[in-house]
């Protein structure tokens, strides 16, 4: 049969079949990609396209076919398969393909795999151990393979044979669970580098080893022990004269009601079901079982495996270490029902007496929260099973040190171990903040073991508040503020409010252009109507942000002191309750022990993924400054790692999250790795109330938001950008007021082209050929900021500027950084343009660089959701025209505007022009620089004139 003529059409891997190709080892496998009209799809960057023959329906049944196709390796094909299944788009075979992805990565995040060798004798790993669950759900999912998913033909000869769906979908999980774990870790489980890396490698050497891991794993029975307690007569109170028997048994692991004494199987008597590999397969679990629990050994050399007698100790050892071992090894142990008794401990936890939590509603005389020596004690609950013990019964039980023992005219198997724990455990005490930690998640970890922890009192009362923020009564906006706050951004004050009365830091972690700013004025306007809580506020930024917080201030908070403790030159004599004080990183770190001797009402950390590196001397420094409150403001708590968020919040509210090493432990390792649900569901818990994050996608979020939210940020120039501009306005001004009026234009439009490019960069305006770029401007590193928030958010951002030498220094800049860019300029040529905006758009790249005048008109590019004006045009229909390629129709998300202004300079005085007159701006600044140069010496100088202080 040959395969139809057709016009090429695009290729779209989710629209065609997909059917999975086996290999040896299970990680050469590959998915085929075909189309079913027989065209040809092209080649992709990870294949090229080659011929796979497959069956397809033809005249009176089916028939062989060859067809060219697209076969990807499997590390390649899980995007496309997973993006497929979550569209529910596509051919149905690829769907069904993206379905088992998303099974085999589950069963990869679960920690189900298995080293072994390939039946060629590759090393390979494999899906497993399974269990009947497991078992059942690859059964239902092979059910559902429709037949083009696994069309391809077992032979090349004879009649069309499929391969078996269950069979072909365990090769596939077999070919993901082959592929991830390939990392250096590999050899931690497998004591060898073979499993570690992609090249397949023939260990035939390893048979056995392959063997005896599978073992207990690919048998068709699965070992577990029932102990029996034989003669138990009473010798008085403190205990028994008893012999103990552990009993072999096996369980059907495709039939979990299939169960039997191995004596019985071995005698013939019971060994109906499983089937004749059963001894063997039962002597391969029992030396796994036996190398985890090593009194299981005289089993293994017994005619009959049956049963082993116990002493007292061993017993001990299966109600502890024991037992675990041997779960560990895929072995239950099922004990008397009527004896054994599982030691329950809860625990309550509060202060010595009732009152109110402490803050602005607490007693006077009460502790403060924060007090690193104010302890709460744990009241401990122990149990054996439904009986509660007394502390008299616990210490007597203890001190008997034997697994048998009786309570209360009963006789209770129970670990010794766990009794002299729970013992050890009764006066325990714990500080405030470590108490409000275990009142939030309801556990506490001890020994290993996690807790139950109800709180009481004002312990209690505080868990509701923080658990419950929406009952709280809410906060009214301080008349001072000179603004009408969105309904989200009074929620957001609500929620400062409450927990800085309470004494706990927080973390305000909106998304970039939600306004954490005027939100956090807001908040220091409140707080100054309370004298507890009245204050000077300390905001420490970054060195770009310190010219944007002064103006939010005076615009949203008119006559409020502010003040910039930066430069030679910096005070802090007569510094008032209401004021706010604007400093950054570096002046506070090298600063920091006058900052700490001021009472601050309240200390602000912008950006603060500055601190997330908690060794660091920034990090230090600012722990060692003191204030009634702490709030952190940040568009990214997390761009790597969970240590991160940590450090942050052990800033806000330190001992929260206890140690590092502690929550690496408990928390980090286990949510990162996908091991633990529970431990990200208390980790939530306990972070939620003292972290506000609101995305633009969240609802009730986006939809107040305007389409475009415009944003302009000062920033300071460096030393040496101050230096050359007033030495070019000096000499610029004495030439001018001397010539005629043709050439006095020229001079005026080079003079200011000259200072928006000191503005932006020194090496742009002095032309220098191999520059060093970072350290040298202002704008840049106010670039750097905004584009770790957005690169961090996963989004698009396009930047402009209208010189090429300035996107040049940009794009060596971003690369030196490991930031992916491009850069659309004038002499781009159509077809690359064109590749470009493809690119963009498809996410392959997430900086576009573009000279205003190429890129201002005629692009596409909805995926940005951030653009920068890096310099600021004439004439703003220019700039909005630019801004238009991403805030366009098409776009579904709100779009972020950010113009970037060199504060005192004349880009600044052209910025206020355009935002307080903007009607006359359109009219006076509409022809460019050219309407600039009919000024006067005297407008001209006021113009270009450097006001306040370098950095």
């Amino acid at each position: 049969m040959t395969p139809p003529a057709s016009a090429s059409v695009p290729f779209a891997p989710a629209r065609c079949p997909a059917v999975f190709v086996p290999g040896d080892p299970a990680r050469t496998g590959r998915v085929a990609f075909w189309r079913p009209d027989g065209s040809a799809p092209p080649p992709t960057g990870a294949a090229p396209a080659e011929h796979l023959t497959v069956v397809v329906p033809g005249d009176g049944g089916v028939e062989r076919v060859r067809v060219p196709a697209t076969l990807l390796p499997v590390d390649a094909a899980l995007p496309v398969l997973t993006r497929a299944r979550a569209a529910g788009e596509g051919h149905r075979a690829t769907v069904f393909w993206g379905a088992a992805a998303v099974h085999a990565l589950h069963l990869v995040a679960r920690g189900l795999l298995l080293p072994g060798l390939s039946p060629a004798g590759h090393d390979a790993w494999r899906a497993g151990p399974l269990d009947a669950e497991d078992v059942e759900a690859i059964r239902r999912l092979a059910a559902a393979m429709p037949p083009e998913a696994h069309a391809v033909p077992l032979d090349a000869t004879g009649a069309p044979r499929l391969p078996e769906p269950e069979a072909l979908l365990r090769a596939f999980l077999d070919a993901v669970a082959d592929t991830l774990p390939r990392s250096p870790a590999a050899r931690l489980v497998t004591g060898t580098a073979a499993f570690a890396v992609p090249r397949p490698q023939r260990l035939p050497g390893l048979r056995a080893w392959a063997a005896d891991i599978a073992a207990g794993h690919d048998a068709g029975v699965r070992l577990s022990l029932r102990v029996e307690v034989r003669g138990l007569t009473d010798t008085g109170d403190d205990g028994a004269d008893v012999s103990f028997r552990a009993v072999l048994q096996m369980h059907g692991v495709s039939d979990p009601a299939l169960v039997a004494d191995a004596a019985d199987v071995w005698s013939g008597t019971s060994d109906a079901g499983f089937g004749s590999r059963a001894r063997m397969d039962a002597l391969l679990a029992l030396r796994r079982a036996a190398r985890a629990w090593a009194p299981l050994s005289p089993l293994l050399s017994a005619t009959v495996p049956d049963a082993v007698e116990l002493a007292e100790e061993e017993i001990t050892g299966l109600l502890g270490e024991g037992g675990r071992a041997l779960a560990g090894a895929g072995v239950d142990v099922h004990w008397p029902r009527d004896l054994v008794r599982e030691l329950t401990t809860r625990a309550e936890i509060g202060p010595a007496g009732t009152g109110a939590a402490p803050g602005r509603s607490g007693p006077a005389e009460g502790p403060s929260f924060l007090s690193a020596d104010a302890l709460l004690a744990f009241d401990w609950g122990f149990a054996l099973g439904d009986r509660r013990l007394t502390r008299e019964e616990l210490d007597r039980l203890a001190e008997l040190n034997r697994p048998l023992v009786r309570l209360r005219d009963q006789w209770v198997l129970v670990d010794p171990g766990e009794l002299a724990r729970a013992r050890a455990r009764q006066d325990h005490k714990i500080t405030p903040v470590d108490a409000l930690g275990a009142a939030l998640t309801g556990s506490v970890e001890a020994d290993g073991h996690r807790i139950e922890v109800r709180p009481t009192g004002w312990l209690a009362a505080l868990r509701d508040r923080l658990a419950h923020p929406e009952a709280q009564e809410p906060v009214e906006q301080p008349a001072a503020l000179a603004a009408t706050l969105r309904d989200y951004q009074r929620r957001g004050l609500n929620w400062l409010a409450r927990m800085t009365s309470l004494g706990l830091g927080c973390c305000l972690a909106d998304d970039m252009g939600l306004g954490k700013t005027v939100t956090l004025i807001a908040l220091h306007l409140h707080r100054q109507t309370d004298p507890a809580a009245a204050g000077p506020t300390l905001v420490v930024c970054p060195t770009s942000l310190m010219g944007n917080w002064q103006r939010e201030i005076e615009r949203f908070a008119p006559g409020t002191p502010v003040r910039r403790f930066h430069g030679a030159r910096r005070a802090l004599d007569g510094l008032a309750d209401g004021e706010f004080v604007l400093t950054t990183y570096g002046t506070m770190r090298l600063d920091a022990g006058r900052l700490a001797g001021v009472g601050w009402g309240m200390v602000v950390a912008d950006e603060a993924q500055h601190v997330k590196n908690p060794y660091s001397s920034t990090a230090r420094q600012l722990r060692s400054i003191g204030a009634r409150a702490r709030v952190a403001l940040t568009g990214t708590p997390v761009e790597n790692n969970l240590s991160e968020l940590w450090a942050i919040l052990d800033w806000t509210t330190p001992g929260l999250l206890g140690r590092l090493g502690t929550f690496r432990a408990r928390y980090a390792d286990a949510v990162e790795g996908g091991r633990d649900p529970a431990a990200a569901e208390r980790l939530a818990r306990l972070v939620r109330p003292f972290l506000l994050r609101r995305r633009k996608s969240d609802p009730g979020i986006a939809p107040e938001l305007p389409p475009k939210t415009e944003t302009d940020h000062a920033v300071s120039l460096t030393q040496e950008q101050t230096a050359l501009y007033e030495a070019v306005v000096r000499e610029a001004l004495a030439e001018i007021s001397g010539a005629d009026s043709m050439t006095r234009r020229g001079m005026i439009v080079k003079l200011l082209t000259g200072l928006k490019q000191i503005c932006n960069h020194p090496a742009q305006f002095l032309k220098e050929e191999r520059p060093v770029v970072a350290g040298r401007s202002g704008k840049l590193e106010l670039l750097d900021e905004l584009l770790g928030t957005v690169l961090a958010e996963g989004t698009g951002v396009l930047v402009f500027t209208q010189y090429v030498r300035m996107a040049r220094l940009l794009e060596r800049h971003l690369a030196a950084r490991g930031v992916p860019t491009q850069f659309l300029h004038g002499g781009t040529p159509v077809a690359e343009r064109e590749a470009m905006v493809r690119r963009f758009q498809d996410g392959g790249v997430p900086v576009f660089l573009l000279s205003l005048k190429a890129a201002g008109t005629g692009l596409n590019l909805t995926r940005a959701e951030h653009v920068v004006h890096y310099d600021r045009w004439w004439n703003p229909a220019v700039e909005a025209q630019a801004t238009d390629r991403a805030y366009r129709i098409g776009q579904t998300r709100p779009v972020q505007v950010h113009r970037i202004v060199a504060e005192g300079t004349v880009e600044d005085r052209i910025a206020e022009l355009l935002a307080r007159k903007r009607e006359l701006a359109d009219a006076v600044l509409g022809g460019g620089e050219a309407a600039l140069t009919e000024l006067t010496d005297a407008e001209l100088a006021d113009l270009v004139e450097l006001r306040g202080e370098p950095r």
